[in-house]
């Protein structure tokens, strides 16, 4: 090894030959952490589809059932509101 090599080392290098690393940021764990978590949301999410008792259309015909219910209760509710008020 001579002069230029040794000028070219970083501190990650000069780290390495003693036997130490970089400290790891925050980021570093936040991340994998960010990703797995993802993963495990489109694993739930595909699980969740295989596994339904219903099809799509029947299932999206309930929510639009209940949708179309709340939105007439939340109706009643505003006039009978104002009514009292």
């Amino acid at each position: 090894m001579n002069m230029k090599d040794i000028r070219n080392l970083d501190r990650d290098d000069i780290l390495r030959v003693i036997g130490l690393e970089t400290r790891r940021t925050a980021t570093d764990y936040v991340m994998p952490a960010l990703g797995l978590f993802g993963a495990g949301l489109l694993v739930g999410a595909g699980l969740g589809l295989l596994f339904a008792p219903k099809s799509g259309r029947e299932i999206r015909g309930e929510l639009n059932e209940r949708v179309h219910d709340m939105r007439e209760r939340a109706a009643a509710e505003k006039e009978r509101l104002q009514g009292e008020a």
